[in-house]
């Protein structure tokens, strides 16, 4: 099962920048040219999402009905303005204090070279967006809007790249603003950073995270039909390896978790929910902690997950699943486990008891087998069991409350293979080395305040969630190959001051 396309009906709008100074002709030129660039971007297949052009924007009304309408569309998720011509800056003003939608300045034009010899006034009056940007980049600094910027010729690939990694950071937006997080009982008793404001979250994230009895779950649970079950366990054996065991005498645990994953999807679907929790401290009269459903979540459904009542992990997961659409990896919970210090050799390893995804991408098949849990007091779970894929360029991502504002806080690493069979070890897994050292990089996660739980994304990397934070106007934290402990404290307090003097968000 692949989730549903969250970039499906969803578009970015494209608004180009002129004014009546330069005539009829020279507009038309404009017009041309602008669906020209508009058309090779969208044929460029890197961005997941069609970029609409819109007229061309020569008066401060026709700004601010562009930006208007752009905020009330519930299709366009974001906005890229790019000045083809002079376009003065005081005309956008309304209309940029009007935009509630991301926003992309392109630093482009039509021409890739320069034509020395024949280059005149009329071309110089037509092609002069290093003039036109420089003015709409002032007026945008000056107005405190954050955006993206990308420079270059619209024809290079890493341009329409970027752009790319741009749009499906405004698609994590959009769906962190649509999110419905379920919480099946509370979170962990006596755990801190799982804790946090949620009328805040909702807030700055525009997440609704409530609370559902387990009790209700059970009857959702309970109302499974055997052809829903059915279903699930033809697509378990299609996509994992089972235990023999589970197809013979211990089946009845199998339908069991079969059952479970049903009710879980069938009550997410009718509240709308896109990202849950659950807590083994509270099941009720279910027969298992949940496994191999959860672990499902991110790459069957599209849905976040979290262990131990954490919602703030189960919306990044979410985010992160959307933003990766498409993308080979996806999205999962992930926990700090054990580190090997062995020098040279020195990793980390994550997992969880359970919970831990298959979307991040697997060495191998992942096999679904049944343990003994230790904790929560039910019967031993099914889940899947695997060693998640080599991958450079992944990222683990932790969202904290640290008291008056949310704190996003990511470290670059290489997901790799373990050094041993982990043959004992029933449950998912994955080691990576982080950047630029484990000592360093767990110094400075420990100096930031992260959680133990963290949403590892394999699909999109930095890039994205840089670009989710300034969107979301969130601090965000980055732990990577330059940083340097002493300066990393420093940054740290100097983002402490920025985030309490600034009042916009």
């Amino acid at each position: 099962m692949t989730f549903d396309n969250p970039f499906e009906g969803k578009e970015i709008w494209f608004g180009v920048g002129s004014q009546d100074l330069y005539g009829e002709e020279t507009l038309r030129q404009v017009a041309a040219q602008s669906v020209g660039i508009v058309d090779a971007l969208n044929a460029s297949g890197a961005i997941p999402v069609r970029l609409v052009l819109k007229t061309t924007l020569k008066s401060s009304d026709a700004v601010k009905r562009f930006m208007v309408e752009a905020t009330a569309s519930e299709a366009c998720i974001g906005v890229v303005t790019w000045m083809h011509t002079f376009s003065p800056a005081k005309m956008w003003i309304r209309g940029l204090e009007a935009l509630g939608k991301p926003l992309l300045q392109l630093n482009t034009q039509h021409h890739l070279e320069i034509p020395w010899q024949s280059i005149d006034m009329d071309f110089m009056n037509l092609n002069q967006a290093a003039h036109g940007d420089r003015e709409f980049g002032y007026i945008v600094t000056r107005l405190g809007i954050p955006r993206k910027i990308v420079v270059g010729h619209y024809t290079d690939p890493d341009v329409a790249a970027r752009i790319g990694t741009w749009a499906r950071a405004c698609a994590g937006w959009d769906a962190s603003n649509t999110m419905k997080v379920m919480r099946w009982g509370d979170n962990m008793r006596n755990v801190a950073v799982t804790e946090g404001d949620k009328t805040e979250a909702e807030r700055v994230f525009g997440a609704s995270v409530n609370t559902w009895a387990v009790n209700e779950l059970v009857t959702f649970v309970d109302a499974v039909k055997d052809d829903q079950i059915e279903a699930l366990i033809k697509e378990y054996r299609e996509s994992y390896d089972i235990a023999p065991e589970l197809l013979a005498d211990r089946r009845g645990e199998l339908v069991t978790a079969a059952r479970e994953e049903a009710g879980m999807v069938n009550m997410m679907k009718a509240y709308g929910a896109t990202a849950a929790t659950d807590n083994f401290e509270d099941l009720g009269t279910l027969s298992q902690l949940p496994g191999v459903g959860p672990q499902r979540f991110p790459e069957a459904y599209g849905w976040g997950f979290s262990a131990e009542g954490d919602w703030k992990t189960a919306v990044l997961v979410r985010i992160g699943a959307v933003m990766g659409y498409g993308l080979e990896g996806g999205a999962s919970l992930m926990e700090d486990y054990s580190y090997n210090f062995v020098p040279g050799h020195e990793m980390n390893m994550g997992s969880h008891m359970l919970e831990v995804s298959p979307a991040v991408g697997t060495i191998g098949r992942p096999i679904l087998e049944i343990h003994p849990l230790g904790i929560g007091g039910k019967a031993d779970p099914v889940r899947l069991v695997f060693t998640a894929a080599p991958k450079r360029d992944a990222v683990v991502v932790s969202m904290s409350d640290v008291r008056e504002r949310f704190r996003l806080l990511m470290n670059v690493v290489d997901v790799v293979e373990p050094e041993g069979s982990l043959e004992n070890l029933p449950c998912a897994r994955a080691l990576w080395k982080p950047r630029p050292t484990l000592k360093t990089s767990a110094e400075c996660w420990l100096r930031a305040g992260g959680s133990h739980h963290t949403c590892m994304t394999t699909s999109v990397g930095r890039e994205a969630w840089e670009d989710f934070a300034r969107i979301a106007g969130v601090e965000l934290a980055v732990i990577d190959e330059r940083t340097e402990p002493h300066e990393f404290e420093r940054d740290l307090q100097i983002s402490e001051m920025v985030h309490r003097l600034d009042n916009r968000h």
